[in-house]
């Protein structure tokens, strides 16, 4: 059985025998965390629907009523252009081998190109078969701990969602979230090291003064290192005011 052609905008996640109807569920999961919802199916042990797929769906249950459920391997990717296989094992095939930030980089190209992807993923006792692989174009190998190379179904499609994820959205590798608040001017750090110096140099901090010079260029650049925030800068004005407001009081 075959389902309707799918869009060219992402690749179709197939899940060869799976064996629990949890797994297929933490799979759907995992796909519609990262856009996905192209789920085919290849004779899932326990029959299909499945209600344990659907109570660990948690949320994805589109994703399964849009699965497709096949017979072999081959009928599940017969529509696709370019097929890869996951496989934490060496089998003997020659084939290239991803990783799969590789593979999926290579998986949006030829997506940008108009072909149709699927990735193949293995059951969960064993993986996939060299049957399988055999009808697969590419392996894709991550790169676990090769004395404990097995990956759970659901951990294996979450990580090469992932992977997808990335090739087609903008991630920064760091944001700032300023909480309300937002960067001051650089006139306005200006006036706190005026402040600060001021009253540092009231408080005969600045000794002796052949030393003064060199310790108020360290204070300045202290400021324009330190990544404040105009909240940051307004607090900081109020603690010396009210320090020196204290100090006053005391005298």
């Amino acid at each position: 059985m075959t389902d309707a052609p799918y869009p060219h905008s992402q690749p179709a996640f197939v899940l060869v025998r799976p064996q629990m109807g949890q797994n297929i569920g933490a799979a759907a999961r995992a796909m519609l965390n990262f856009g996905l919802d192209r789920m085919r199916l290849v004779n899932p042990r326990d029959g299909w629907p499945n209600p344990d797929a659907v109570a660990m769906a948690s949320g994805a249950g589109r994703v399964l009523d849009a699965a497709m459920v096949h017979d072999t391997t081959a009928d599940a990717v017969a529509d696709c252009h370019y097929v890869y296989a996951t496989t934490a094992r060496s089998r003997g095939l020659t084939k290239p081998i991803f990783s799969p930030e590789g593979a999926m980089k290579d998986a949006a190209r030829r997506i940008a190109a108009g072909e149709r992807v699927a990735v193949l993923f293995g059951p969960e006792r064993a993986g996939l078969e060299n049957d399988d692989i055999s009808i697969a174009n590419a392996i894709i190998s991550v790169p676990v701990n090769p004395d404990f190379p097995s990956l759970n179904l659901g951990q294996c499609v979450l990580l090469t969602g992932y992977e997808w994820r990335r090739q087609i959205t903008e991630v920064p590798a760091m944001v700032t979230e300023l909480a309300g608040s937002d960067w001051p001017e650089a006139h306005e750090v200006e006036k706190l090291a005026e402040h600060y110096e001021q009253r540092l140099e009231d408080a005969g901090f600045f000794f002796p003064d052949v030393k003064a010079a060199h310790m108020k260029r360290n204070l300045r650049n202290m400021w324009s290192r330190m990544p404040l925030t105009r909240a940051d800068v307004q607090i900081l004005h109020g603690m010396m005011r009210q320090m020196v407001r204290w100090k006053n009081r005391s005298d």
